[in-house]
């Protein structure tokens, strides 16, 4: 079985939150999970291997991603970057900070539907970046404790208005479900979230909510974004992933055992979607559990 680095990081009960900054030429920090969230802005990382969950990107020259603090895996490797002078700044904050009383409040709608989405990752639009940078500059170096916990506030405000942030991980693997959704939709991903390893065609899911194919295909893509098929493959493959990263079944029976057809399908489709073969995407996470 493949194992994690469990990190225990440097907060304490009486901290709002962590900051550190760092200027790099290597990324050395391995594969790892921990219970706060954590906001992670890179600068002149161009290249950066970005893995969060099930979802491994390069990033261009800014990045900032938010993970929520569920023990989702993450890491930024080395990838393809050459640069000698990447900036990082890193934000650990426990899931404690705000209560649940005080989300449910009006003003802060928007930042805890972003901190639900953080459950499988989310990374913001260079535009996002560039409208917290001059806070994210500073925060850091702001000697009154109060005013730095305001633009903190600030920073997840602003983020949270990023109608371009994207969600990394697939809500298979983080073993989470996406925002509110109506009692239809719900109904089919409960359908198919218990049906994934079977042979599940177009006719069966519009079946569950009295559709015919054509219009209930226009339906679920109008409410996800997505078609029914794709959503399908989709959630297949986070299962999968997460079989490769949790345990040391056989490729060939993960295939099956996720509902593909053949071998050569799950592999291609696999590849295609998450950019490395099942193999090779297993390798990246054969790190050992390390406390810290």
């Amino acid at each position: 079985m493949t194992k994690v680095l469990r990190e225990i990081t440097p907060l304490s009960d009486k901290d709002c939150f962590y900051i550190v900054e760092r200027y790099k030429s290597e990324f050395l920090f391995p594969l790892h999970s921990h219970e706060e969230y954590e906001l992670n802005f890179i600068q002149h990382g161009k290249g950066v291997r970005r893995v969060v969950g099930d979802s491994i990107e390069e990033i261009g020259d800014y990045e900032l991603t938010l993970i929520g603090g569920n023990q989702l895996e993450h890491a930024w490797e080395q990838g393809s970057c050459t640069a000698s002078d990447v900036r990082e700044i890193t934000i650990q904050f426990s899931p404690l900070l705000f209560s649940e009383g005080l989300l449910v409040r009006n003003q802060f709608n928007s930042i805890r539907k972003m901190l639900d989405r953080s459950s499988m990752g989310l990374t913001f639009s260079t535009d996002a970046i560039m409208k917290v940078y001059s806070r994210l500059d500073s925060l850091g170096s702001m000697q009154d404790r109060f005013d730095q916990f305001l633009h903190f506030l600030k920073i997840l405000y602003d983020l949270s208005q990023d109608k371009r942030a994207r969600a990394l991980a697939s809500s298979a693997f983080a073993k989470t479900e996406e925002g509110s959704e109506s009692r239809r939709v719900r109904k089919i991903k409960d359908y198919i979230s218990a049906h994934y390893n079977e042979e599940v065609r177009l006719e069966d899911l519009a079946s569950q909510v009295g559709m015919a194919p054509s219009a209930f295909s226009r339906f679920f893509k109008q409410h996800t974004g997505r078609n029914p098929i794709d959503y399908l493959i989709d959630i297949r493959l986070g299962n999968a992933a997460r079989l490769l990263v949790d345990t040391s079944t056989g490729i060939s029976e993960i295939c099956y055992a996720c509902g593909f057809s053949n071998l050569s399908n799950f592999n291609r489709t696999f590849k295609a979607r998450r950019g490395y073969t099942p193999r090779d995407f297993r390798a990246l996470f054969t790190k050992n559990r390390v406390f810290v």
